[in-house]
């Protein structure tokens, strides 16, 4: 009885706002990548293109994460400078990626003139988005100097969007692929690690900080004010949320803990749900003479079971008071009812083939 009593802290503040924003998250980098979609097909601008995944990628992203977890394991400290400046290019752009529409919106409502006032790259920038993207810069040497939690999480949450706009999955066939690759490959490092590197190497590299390469400079030029620049960043892979958010704090956590979740815990089913949003996108185009044809979306059964799956996540955490694998709860809780629900409406087949990519994809190589 006493075990159930502690369920109730997943209504602690922290809990509720780490649910609410990964789900949130999740459904608007679906969004995103659908409306990413119609632009590219409407734009045909090969640029932009995204990467469709086929059955050797899908495979290969498990062993590449689980390389890149063990280099960030053993030689973290020594590339941790790269890693930092890295992500921090890789945050501003999908700053910029993630802003875009909400500037090109509002410019057109306003019926503001934006002329085109340098080239950079082959690519012409008008005088918005040049403003963004000093907006952009300006926010991710903000997070470089105070490495606050919320600058954290609004790069991470970009970075998400960002991902699950450019990287697609073709058909449920490569996605149940991937999805299971990724459930063995979350087990494997969160419970099984630790027999043969000695150590969680999956809790290691997410709860380790990363050396500013800002500061460093800094002290090397022993410049002034440099107690305000952060010495240690959490990088925006993770979501972070303070225990003691409005003053609630799980017993046995103290007051500087964090709650966290990956990003690859929403990026993940994030890539399912586009996949079904753009399924249901195509079957609302086809149904739209059929106004006796009502349908309630996959994207939504979608939604509900990985809310579920993270609950679900997170109270094994506080009943075992250890990790654990998200994706161990969410891949059930979002496949599961998807692949269900196509059976019963006999679109299985259908769903599991995909249909003809647009003109523009292109393929991905896998070369460095």
């Amino acid at each position: 009885m006493e075990s159930l009593w502690k369920l109730t802290y997943l209504l602690e503040p922290a809990s509720l706002t780490l649910i609410v924003t990964a789900v949130l998250v999740t459904f608007a980098s679906a969004s995103r990548a659908l409306d990413h979609g119609k632009e590219m097909e409407r734009n045909l601008d090969f640029s932009e293109a995204s990467i469709t995944l086929d059955r050797s990628q899908a495979l290969m992203i498990p062993l590449a994460s689980s390389c890149s977890l063990l280099i960030m394991f053993y030689l973290f400290s020594s590339v941790s400078h790269v890693v930092t400046a890295f992500t921090a290019v890789a945050s501003a752009s999908a700053l910029f990626f993630c802003f875009s529409p909400y500037v090109a919106s509002l410019k057109s409502q306003l019926g503001l003139m934006d002329p085109f006032v340098s080239r950079c790259c082959s690519k012409s920038f008008t005088r918005s988005q040049g403003i963004l993207l000093l907006f952009c810069i300006g926010t991710v040497g903000a997070w470089l100097v105070s490495g606050h939690w919320l600058l954290n999480n609004l790069l991470g949450i970009c970075i998400c969007v960002a991902f699950v706009s450019h990287v697609r999955l073709p058909n449920i066939k490569i996605c149940v692929l991937l999805l299971v690759c990724l459930f063995v490959y979350d087990i494997f490092w969160v419970f099984f690690s630790e027999r043969f590197f000695g150590a969680n190497v999956m809790v290691s590299v997410a709860t380790q900080k990363a050396s500013n390469p800002v500061h460093t400079v800094a002290d090397s030029l022993s410049l002034p004010g440099l107690q305000l620049i952060a010495q240690k960043l959490e990088l925006p892979v993770k979501l972070v949320f303070p225990r003691d958010l409005l003053g609630g704090v799980v017993p046995g956590s103290s007051s500087v803990d964090y709650m966290m979740l990956g990003l690859g815990d929403m990026a993940i089913p994030g890539m399912l749900l586009a996949l079904v949003l753009s399924f249901d996108h195509q079957k609302s185009k086809e149904n739209s003479l059929d106004l006796s044809s009502k349908r309630h979306k996959y994207v939504w059964y979608a939604v509900v079971g990985y809310a579920v799956g993270l609950v679900a996540a997170l109270a094994a955490g506080i009943l075992s008071q250890s990790p654990q694998p998200a994706l161990l709860y969410l891949v059930p809780s979002t496949l599961g009812p998807v692949i269900l629900l196509s059976w019963i409406r006999k679109e299985l087949r259908e769903l599991w083939d995909g249909s003809k990519l647009i003109p523009n994809d292109k393929p991905w190589s896998m070369e460095v």
